[in-house]
């Protein structure tokens, strides 16, 4: 089964992650609400399966919630997107992202804690497996997983916050008012140790059924980019190759580029050739708004926050074949600078919608986002017929990628140091996909190449962080070297802590 289709069995189960520390006895007891307390789970292989779907479960996180999804609040942040929405008190957490007025009294904290509580749901894992009696294979490879899951929420917590815990294990009552934080080196060793050891109990392929777990080059890919952050170049150029393979051809891993660009949107190509990690969303989950961010959304929050407000066809825009996208809410609105960039780029038609020229055209009405610019997103867009669920605004089943092999190209075109035969003809085929010439090879045309093809994606900021381009790049939308460069951390995390705010943040 997809990895969405994984939660069913634990929300049935309905197993309680706690942080205490308990024996565990033979018999199962259940609480008189019908929840598992979790020192009694894990007893067997079905069991065992439902806490490898607990750990997967906080992925969805990342376009499946409101200002608390990742992909909303890092392109918020970057230089390419204005929040957006209704006005400038509309999903508040989106719009203290959108022009640097973020402080540890306003940051969505959901965003900590739901990477926390994965590393929570793999540390539960971690100690849980090698005391289950279950097949051997299944058991190595449900480790990987894990280990796997665990360095990718850390991977985003040291980017996003700095300066955080690294908490490896359970957590007892009595050792929650010890957690201290540790420096990001101690933290990219760990996330590059639990992806060493995983990589070789993966599966080198994963059957459609199965979409959406990690496969071996998934974590080599991840590995790859880890490497490139932590700046260890050649590592991560060695790791990025394995994945990538003869540029413009299919890699040992069967990994190849889509032939035509627009597929990777048109949500009829989920988990095509090109993605390496990807996350899948459902239609058919019970969200709705009672129930809305407690674990039982599955759908794709993002696509309905990020379509137009109003969005409403004429007669000559039906004639002139515009989509039939929903009334959307409003948010991530294209700034002008990313749309003229890519305006002459044939990726522009996949990406940005022309709301204002259309309008003009009289093809379509719209009524305008907070900070409009008259562009708007459109990678993630449904449309009319995407709507099957009783509350679609919940429910929407676009993915989206984590990693895709266009992404693994150019981050091994930079590991290489934007130099030589090889890092040209990964920039080659990545331009050559869209029918564009060829440029000479540079950090700055990687860099600039990585905003054209990837922009919306989540990777932006992280780019502009990584690369030193922040302040200068972010300038006008307020941004602080040094203090902007990671985020606070959310206020409510001090409590019976020994944690420290970051760098020039309130405490």
């Amino acid at each position: 089964m997809k990895l969405i289709s994984f939660k069913y069995s634990f929300i049935a189960f309905g197993v309680l992650l706690t942080l205490n520390a308990c024996d565990t006895d033979e018999k199962l007891e259940v609480k008189g609400n019908g929840v598992v307390l979790e020192q009694d789970f894990y007893r067997n292989e079905t069991e065992a399966y439902s806490g490898l779907v607990a750990a997967y479960d906080k992925l969805g996180k990342f376009a499946g919630a409101m200002e608390n999804a990742p992909l909303l609040f890092l392109n918020s942040a970057s230089d390419d997107f204005y929040a957006g929405g209704g006005n400038s008190g509309d999903q508040p957490g989106l719009q203290v992202a959108s022009n640097y007025t973020i402080s540890p009294f306003n940051i969505p904290p959901a965003i900590w804690a739901d990477y926390y509580k994965g590393v929570a749901r793999c540390n539960v894992m971690i100690q849980k497996l090698p005391g289950i009696p279950m097949d051997a294979g299944k058991k190595a490879r449900f480790m990987a997983e894990v280990k796997a899951l665990r360095a990718y929420y850390y991977f985003d917590l040291v980017r996003m916050f700095k300066n955080i815990p690294l908490i490896l294990a359970p957590l007892t009552k009595d050792e929650i008012p010890l957690v201290e934080q540790v420096a990001p080196t101690a933290v990219y060793a760990q996330i590059e140790k639990d992806l060493n050891e995983a990589i070789n109990d993966l599966p080198i392929t994963i059957p459609s059924s199965e979409s959406g777990r990690f496969s071996q080059g998934a974590a080599i890919a991840l590995l790859g980019k880890v490497y490139l952050y932590d700046n260890k170049k050649a590592e991560a150029a060695e790791q990025l190759a394995k994945v990538n393979g003869t540029p413009g051809g299919t890699s040992s891993y069967g990994y190849k580029l889509m032939d035509d660009f627009a597929q990777l949107w048109d949500h009829l190509h989920e988990f095509n050739s090109e993605s390496i990690l990807e996350i899948s969303y459902s239609d058919k989950s019970n969200a709705d708004w009672g129930n809305f961010e407690r674990g039982d959304d599955e759908g794709n929050v993002a696509a309905q926050l990020m379509g137009m407000r109003d969005y409403s066809r004429t007669d000559a825009g039906k004639t002139a074949g515009l989509p039939d996208y929903i009334n959307g809410w409003g948010f991530m609105v294209v700034t002008t600078d990313l749309a003229n960039a890519l305006k002459p780029d044939p990726r522009f038609a996949s990406t940005i919608f022309d709301a204002k020229a259309e309008q003009t055209a009289k093809n379509m009405t719209y009524t305008d986002s907070y900070n409009e610019t008259g562009y708007h997103f459109i990678k993630y867009a449904p449309v009319n017929a995407d709507i099957k669920a009783a509350n679609p605004f919940l429910n929407f089943a676009i993915n989206t990628y984590v990693i895709r092999l266009a992404d693994t190209y150019l981050m091994e075109a930079e590991a290489l140091g934007g130099t030589g035969a090889r890092a040209q003809a990964l920039l080659d085929a990545v331009r050559d996909r869209v029918n564009l010439a060829p440029v000479p090879v540079s950090l700055d045309a990687i860099y600039a190449e990585r905003r054209l093809e990837l922009a919306g994606e989540g990777h932006r900021w992280f780019d502009l962080v990584r690369t030193g381009q922040a302040a200068a790049k972010l300038a006008f939308k307020g941004f602080t070297p040094v203090k902007n460069e990671a985020f606070p951390i959310p206020y409510s995390e001090f409590n019976n802590t020994k944690m420290v705010q970051n760098d020039l943040y309130p405490n």
